[in-house]
């Protein structure tokens, strides 16, 4: 079941030391029940604040990605998230005493060894599964960084990076699939220049650097001195260059720093929590710009997901209740049957309609000359709707009256005219529970949202 929610089958621990931070970390990922996320928990801290993983949850992106609140924060979060993205874990709940993410050797590979070896378990809810509608890109031209996202049938990455490296030179990546991330992609190591060590330690940005966990890059001549200071700064004996790389700790493949580039980017854009479908080509990419750009993107799924949710109308279609059928339900009759016909409706939500014409005796007295349908009116129309909804599922749904008891967070968005077709939309938001209906309610035309509102009601025997 591919296009289903997981999580881990089981609690897994991870022990090892933050990159950045220097300290040793102990974090455990528990099984999260659907629709949950990724969330990390910081039991180090009181009352044990929590942050989730969302592009827009992100506070820097300093060599690493950062996810906080005022509560808390994690830090180096992308190989475990693309170690996620890779796994299909959509969910997991992440204990974890200190600030930052285990760095391990640098890769990906052993958390997603680690999570094959635990094992995952289907949840039964949906994935969440998106296809962008339209291309995306961001651009930095200060720094020459060009990031595209443009729709496509599955996700697919290309990476191009150019430091104007003599030992890197420009390098490409590729993952055409996630399936084959594992193979391609997930052993790369991170990596940076030996000239930016001196200034990533005064940082503090390397406390837990070390050759194991990094590749260092040598473009220039080192002495004798600064291959000693930068011994001490790695917490290593000793240090040599060979052919480019600081200990013969060369790249198990000649890209592999394009690779690791790539491995941040498939980590950065699962903070989405959700399978989108894309090709993205990156041009220089980091974690600022692979973060802006998955803000980019998830507003865009933002946006198709309002446009998804809007009804549809087809008049060629036939009713599913006629206005016959829905004065079996209703005791209202003219002038104050607000609703014509139900076209669809499931056991949680319902989709009706008011057509407005000009021959309605209320424009004779509100606003003369200035045909407005009166918004409270549309409240009552989305009303009676989900009272049709609320009778449909009882065992015997006639003689039953439906009484309003609160209206919240009502709002009227444009203005209906006559000739308007209005669809009303409500939905159940908890279980009808004492004759008590809790229901979101929305009323469009076309595709513009003109109000909604909260609506609380009671259905009770006649």
């Amino acid at each position: 079941m591919h296009n289903v929610q997981k999580t881990v089958a089981k609690p897994l621990l991870i022990e090892g030391i933050g990159l950045h931070s220097g300290e040793h970390v102990s974090m455990t990922i528990f099984p999260a029940e659907a629709n949950q996320g990724i969330r990390f928990v910081r039991v180090d801290l009181n009352d044990n604040p929590s942050v989730t993983a969302d592009p827009f949850n992100v506070v820097d992106t300093s060599r690493s990605t950062k996810l906080g609140n005022d509560d808390a924060t994690v830090q180096t979060v992308e190989h475990l998230m693309a170690a996620f993205a890779y796994t299909g874990i959509d969910n997991a709940l992440i204990e974890i005493d200190g600030v930052e993410v285990p760095i391990l050797d640098g890769s990906a590979l052993p958390f997603v060894e680690q999570l094959e070896k635990t094992g995952k378990k289907d949840l039964g809810e949906p994935r969440k599964v998106y296809t962008l509608e339209k291309t995306i890109e961001f651009r930095d031209e200060e720094r020459d960084i060009h990031l595209i996202a443009t729709p496509a049938s599955e996700f697919s990455v290309f990476c191009m990076i150019d430091y104007d490296s003599k030992i890197l030179g420009k390098q490409y990546a590729e993952l055409e699939k996630i399936s084959d991330f594992k193979e391609k992609i997930a052993s790369s190591r991170t990596f940076c220049f030996f000239s930016e060590l001196e200034q990533l330690a005064k940082n503090d940005l390397i406390k837990g650097g070390s050759l194991d966990n990094a590749l260092v890059v040598v473009e220039d001549h080192v002495s004798d001195k600064d291959l000693t200071h930068i011994s001490t700064l790695l917490n290593k004996p000793k240090v040599e260059v060979t052919k480019g790389f600081l200990n013969n700790t060369r790249p198990a493949e000649k890209n592999e720093p394009a690779r690791h580039k790539l491995l941040d980017i498939v980590g950065d854009l699962n903070l989405l929590n959700a399978q989108v479908n894309m090709r993205i080509i990156a041009k220089r990419p980091g974690h600022y710009a692979n973060t802006e750009l998955s803000k980019l993107i998830k507003k865009q799924i933002i946006e198709q997901e309002k446009a998804a949710a809007i009804p549809v109308y087809d008049p060629t279609e036939e009713a599913l209740l006629s206005v016959e059928e829905i004065k079996e339900l209703l005791p209202h009759r003219y002038p104050f049957l607000m609703v014509d016909k139900v076209i669809s409706m499931t056991d949680e939500e319902i989709v009706g309609l008011k057509n407005i014409t000009a021959n309605e005796e209320l424009f004779q007295g509100h606003f003369p000359g200035n045909p407005v349908f009166p918004g409270v009116l549309q409240v009552e129309a989305l009303a009676q709707c989900g009272g049709i909804l609320a009778l449909k599922l009882q065992e015997d749904p006639h003689g039953w009256d439906t009484y309003f008891l609160k209206i919240d967070n009502c709002k009227f968005k444009r203005m209906v005219f006559p000739g308007d077709t209005l669809l009303l939309k409500m939905k159940f938001t908890q279980p009808i529970r004492r004759g008590i209906c809790v229901m979101k309610g929305e009323a469009y035309v076309g595709k513009h949202l003109v109000a909604e509102a909260d609506l609380v009601a009671k259905i009770q025997k006649r």
